[in-house]
């Protein structure tokens, strides 16, 4: 299945049924009397967040989405029928915006979350609404309102707990098929990763985590170079990061400069990343060699009081340590929110 994460679409909500203007004609009552119906209201445009789809590929495919219109009112005080709400269903984490404005229509983080992005037309009033006793033979009726219709760009944010970030070849695939269920495509090559992977990582009975690993970046993503930024807005909902470096006996990159680069790509594409908090991981130790690499990054993340985990990912090494930190770390991150949830409430 392709993964489309970004979608234009267009939505039109139902408009109103028009209000009628009729009066009855019935024996022995000589004026007869204002009768006219309202009219239906039309269709609204809900979007819905579901667990079962995972990206916006149907709706590539599908670009118009128009709610019905109300029906109209009719004499003998017989109003028109309301049409059904039009439901969007998109995978958790989409944000709807309008294309022509950017204002935010819904964000979904929750399954089952329900949010209205195009408002219906109210049916219109028929004359029998205006009868009153100043007024016996009405003859306004009011006309149907119309649907909103709009543009709306929809961005597939993934929800992960914390984000691999690393040079293409660094692990992140490997590791992630190491430590949940996960199975990325793996291989030797540069940039085999092309999609987004999610992983739930357990940390004990009781504690998991979610995981997401995409695409790798290089010097000069920003610039577009190899996959650029295309996948990184995937990383924004995550709550913290953990970097991944080769120190792999004879990688060509030297360790701490691949570090640094990741920092100021990550800076460049959106400056909320240097807040974010982060660990670092050294990769591929089972063929560290002499550990010139492993030194070298080792003594960087001393001086500038960073936690590193050297691992390796194929052997097993260093990977619970790593995944008892990860969980303490999401739990002290998720603490605070529910807290400051349950104020609110």
């Amino acid at each position: 299945m392709d993964f489309v994460d970004q979608v234009k679409i267009y939505v039109k909500a139902g408009d109103g049924g028009n209000g009628v203007r009729s009066f009855r004609r019935e024996k022995h009552v000589p004026y007869g009397g204002p009768d006219g119906g309202d009219g239906g209201h039309g269709g609204d445009v809900v979007m819905e967040a579901t667990d079962r789809m995972s990206t916006l590929l149907d709706l590539q495919f599908q670009q118009h989405h128009i709610a019905k219109d109300g029906g109209h009112g009719e004499g003998n005080n017989s109003h028109g029928r309301s049409a059904p709400t039009l439901t969007i269903r998109v995978p958790v984490g989409t944000i709807a915006k309008d294309f022509e404005t950017g204002d935010i229509l819904a964000d979904l983080t929750e399954n089952g979350q329900q949010e209205i992005i195009a408002r219906r037309g109210r049916g219109g009033r028929g004359n029998a609404r205006f009868a009153s006793s100043t007024n016996r033979v009405p003859t306004r009726c009011d006309p149907g309102g119309h649907g909103v219709e709009r543009w709306v760009q929809l961005d597939l944010k993934l929800l992960a707990d914390v984000g691999l970030v690393g040079y293409p070849n660094a692990g992140k695939s490997t590791l992630i098929g190491a430590i949940s269920a996960a199975r990325p495509k793996i291989a030797d090559y540069p940039f085999t990763t092309l999609t987004p992977n999610l992983g739930v990582v357990a940390v004990n009975e009781d504690r998991h985590f979610v995981v997401a690993d995409v695409p790798g970046l290089i010097e000069g993503a920003h610039e577009g170079k190899g996959l650029g930024f295309q996948f990184l807005r995937h990383l924004e909902r995550t709550s913290y990061l953990l970097h991944l470096v080769d120190i792999s006996d004879g990688v060509a990159e030297d360790p701490v400069e691949s570090l640094q680069t990741l920092r100021n790509e990550l800076k460049l594409y959106n400056p909320a990343f240097a807040k974010k908090p982060f660990a670092v991981a050294a990769t591929k130790l089972d063929v560290a060699g002499d550990c010139k690499n492993l030194k070298k990054l080792e003594a960087h993340c001393r001086r500038r009081r960073l936690r590193m985990f050297p691992i390796s990912a194929v052997t097993g090494t260093g990977l619970k340590p790593l995944v008892r930190f990860l969980g303490e770390q999401v739990a002290k991150l998720r603490t605070p929110l529910k807290t400051k949830v349950a104020a609110s409430v």
